[in-house]
Parts: structure tokens; sequence; C-alpha cells
């Protein structure tokens, strides 16, 4: 007979869409110098603030420019997928622990011969 973990499971798609949207890495502020050859800040030795976006992609590490008007957003978006890491990280011991409670009750409430 199969066991579904049907308890843990839909307990589990709840909190799903909480954690929506997700994304794994990190978020950086850096300062660099800009493109234009005369910014009188770059001649000062001032740099402009930016937003990183780092993350892994098939093994090799990635940064990607984030504009300003996206940066709440995507730390937002970090902290849901950290959440979602925690809450992944508890679903398979939760659906172990529910199986072994299911077989137990279908066990005590078979027949004995």
């Amino acid at each position: 007979m199969k066991h579904t973990p049907s308890v843990a499971i839909q307990k589990w798609k709840k909190q799903l869409p909480a954690h929506w949207p997700a994304l794994k890495g990190s978020l950086a502020k850096v300062y660099k110098p800009c493109i234009r050859q005369n910014c009188p800040a770059c001649k000062r030795g001032d740099k402009h603030p930016a937003w990183l976006l780092s993350f892994s992609q098939q093994g090799r590490r990635k940064c990607v420019y984030v504009p300003l008007h996206l940066v709440a957003d995507i730390a937002r978006a970090l902290k849901n997928g950290r959440r979602l890491e925690q809450l992944l990280y508890r679903v398979g011991p939760e659906l172990i622990k529910e199986d072994r409670r299911q077989r137990k009750k279908e066990r005590s409430a078979r027949p004995k011969n």
C-alpha cells in the first residue's frame, strides 16, 4: 500500500506562496568609477554606488548589475529564498515522521489473527 504523507505536504504547499518570489544569492552595494570620460566625481577619486546580485550558475560565480528601482524587490526575494531553504530543510524530516506515524496507526488498526 502506498503511503502519502498528505498533512505535511498540504502544510508545505500552503506556506509556499508566502515565500514567492524567491532567489538564491547575495546583494551587495559596491562603489565603482563610471564610464564617462570627464566625470568630476571620478576625477576627485569618488566612486558611484551600484548594486550587484551575486549567484552561482553551473558551478560558476556570476554577478549582475541591479537597477536601483529593483533593489528592494531583489532583497525581498533573497530573504524569501533563505526562508524557503529553511522550509525545505524541515520538510524531509516531517514527511518521514508523518509516514512513520501513519504506518504505526495502520499496523495497530489491523485485526490480529
